[in-house]
């Protein structure tokens, strides 16, 4: 019976990884936040933010991380090494679900 439970959720875990596993599936969804850049710390931190936000509509997401990106000049980590506390004035508006700009 094991077996059998295993074989199944091998044919399961196989046919999603078919069906995701592809360039086609990245464009709308919010792993498409990370590709957008090169800078492997740029990265990490959309794929952190955009991680935290993944929950709602994928296209809500993916605009909320843009969002992001874009109070953050359009370079993450530069912005994170660099920023003064005025800039954080702009994330005072930030809203995605339940996280507010004190979260941000």
């Amino acid at each position: 019976m094991i077996k059998s439970i295993i074989l199944n959720l091998k044919e399961f875990l196989d046919q999603k990884s078919e069906q995701y596993n592809h360039p086609k599936f990245i464009a709308n969804d919010p792993i498409c936040i990370p590709h957008l850049f090169s800078k492997k710390q740029d990265i990490e931190i959309m794929a952190f933010w955009s991680s935290m936000l993944a929950w709602g509509q994928r296209v809500t997401i993916i605009n909320k991380c843009k969002e992001l990106i874009n109070l953050m000049d359009n370079s993450p980590y530069n912005f994170i090494l660099n920023h003064q506390e005025k800039d954080l004035k702009r994330f005072l508006n930030f809203k995605h679900r339940t996280f507010n700009a004190t979260d941000t």
